[in-house]
């Protein structure tokens, strides 16, 4: 059975980081690319960042440019969004979601087929 499940969400001053994990179960990450998206309320998710597991390409909305880095850790099935100086308007439920193949940018999340349950990231003083 697939399973996505995030990690590492929670509240944090203007300026500070998180590291959301997103740890991958019933499936090897070979080939695969995971994708972290956000929805905010009352707005469209979108697509943040995204990284081909055996490639290493990556993707990144321009918003979150030289301030989110995402790597991954196939021998843990995990990837992994570090945010620095995260901004009020970072604030969102961030899932995690993997496909096949690379995909279209910036990514779309009906390409995507299995989704994590998403985890609450709050930027606020």
């Amino acid at each position: 059975q697939v399973q996505l499940v995030e990690s590492g969400g929670g509240l944090v001053q203007p300026g500070g980081s998180l590291r959301l994990s997103c740890a991958a179960s019933g499936f090897a990450l070979d080939y695969y690319t995971i994708g972290w998206f956000r929805q905010a309320p009352g707005k469209e998710r979108e697509g943040v960042s995204c990284i081909h597991s055996s490639y290493g390409n990556t993707y990144y909305l321009d918003s979150v440019k030289g301030r989110f880095t995402i790597s991954r850790d196939n021998a843990k099935n995990t990837v992994y969004l570090q945010m620095n100086s995260l901004k009020p308007e970072d604030t969102a439920v961030y899932y995690c979601a993997t496909r096949r193949g690379w995909g279209r940018l910036p990514p779309r999340d009906y390409e995507y087929n299995y989704w994590g349950q998403g985890t609450q990231v709050t930027v606020s003083s």
